[in-house]
């Protein structure tokens, strides 16, 4: 079996650039470009430009793809207007995460599911796996998309320039087609910054065109494109789960602090159903390990896996942890006993290699932008 990276339709462009690049999931894609903490602020203040094209696009089609996703996902697709999107959730049959998913409604019964890069084989299998007895298609379209994401304050008046979409009527989590560019897109108002921000799905053949289109467009107000590493600060300080890190298998999202996504007033049964009631109920009697955000009175910076420590007793465990640009402070997400995860609970400490650091327990998103 080739252990050969897969590369994205930006792949000459980014090398041009001088990123350092690194493999994820499959994928060599941009680690930095030139400063971490100088990406993130762009982001923070301006706007940055990132290559995402290595997130797994999966088509669902037909008479009964509403059904199909119903059953398949732990949210209520039904509700989903024409170009609107929605977070969710594909589940294993006891209730552990398989992925979180956004999925958008592209037409009466098109529908597009958008999986984590490291799961998306995972997830098709699955959709594939559960669509037998369904009028409906599911239809592997990794290979049809390029998908650039530009993010920051600025990336409307950035996309503005390129486009006749009326991105002012465009809502958080909605869609609609349009040209950026001159070339055909889904432009998406979604994100995982935590800032205002556009996903632009397109031809691959079209990718590099349009981001040098977006590159000189925000010369002038601070966009610079942007690496998988400043995307994950960004994202920890937003409070957003990563998957392998916050969400897992051996989670479900109850136990993630993410039950309301899953919709169990939706008609029909669901992959899991069975086992997230009784995961719902046990969350209300005895209440599981709770995800908070940790920040450092010293220096040092926690990690994923380091104990989280209260009393001379370990009470829970680091899922992410970085220095945060904005903070300027490091910071963490940890799941917690629950005694431990009130706001403004001291006692609690970090054991950073045998030594127990202070961290204060602060209420999640560290960081949210000003509407």
């Amino acid at each position: 079996m080739s252990t050969t990276p897969r590369l994205t339709a930006l792949d000459a462009l980014h090398r041009s650039l001088g990123a350092t690049m690194t493999d994820f999931a499959g994928w060599d894609m941009p680690l930095r470009y030139g400063s971490e903490r100088d990406e993130h602020n762009a982001v923070r203040t301006g706007a940055g430009l990132f290559d995402l094209s290595h997130m797994g696009e999966i088509t669902v089609t037909g008479p009964q793809a509403v059904d199909l996703l119903d059953y398949a996902l732990v949210g209520n697709i039904s509700t989903v207007g024409n170009g609107r999107a929605r977070y969710t959730m594909i589940c294993q049959e006891d209730g552990g995460i398989l992925d979180d998913l956004i999925v958008y409604r592209l037409g009466e019964t098109e529908y597009m599911v958008v999986a984590n890069a490291s799961n998306a084989q995972t997830v098709l299998d699955a959709l594939v796996a559960r669509s037998e007895g369904f009028d409906a298609e599911v239809r592997d379209d990794r290979d049809a998309y390029a998908l650039i994401a530009v993010q920051g304050p600025e990336s409307p008046g950035i996309l503005k320039q390129l486009t006749d979409a009326d991105l002012d009527g465009l809502k958080y989590y909605a869609g609609l087609p349009g040209t950026v560019a001159g070339v055909p897109a889904l432009i998406a108002r979604t994100g995982y910054t935590g800032e205002d921000g556009f996903e632009l799905f397109l031809k691959p053949e079209h990718a590099e065109g349009v981001w040098k289109a977006l590159t000189e467009a925000g010369a002038g107000v601070g966009l610079i494109p942007c690496g998988l590493s400043c995307r994950d600060t960004l994202r920890l300080e937003a409070g957003m789960p990563l998957y392998g890190h916050e969400l897992t298998t051996s989670l479900t999202p109850f136990d993630a602090g993410l039950g309301r996504v899953v919709k169990f007033e939706k008609p029909g049964d669901f992959v899991g159903r069975k086992a997230l009631e009784a995961a719902a109920e046990r969350a209300e009697t005895a209440p599981p390990r709770k995800l908070v955000g940790l920040v450092a009175e010293g220096r040092r910076v926690p990690r994923a896996g380091m104990r989280v420590v209260a009393g001379g007793e370990v009470v829970g465990e680091i899922t992410s942890g970085a220095p945060s640009p904005t903070l300027g402070e490091p910071i963490a997400m940890a799941y917690v006993d629950a005694a431990h995860a009130a706001p403004g609970t001291e006692g609690v400490g970090v054991d950073i290699r045998g030594t127990h650091e202070p961290y204060r327990v602060v209420a999640l998103p560290f960081y949210k932008r000003q509407k």
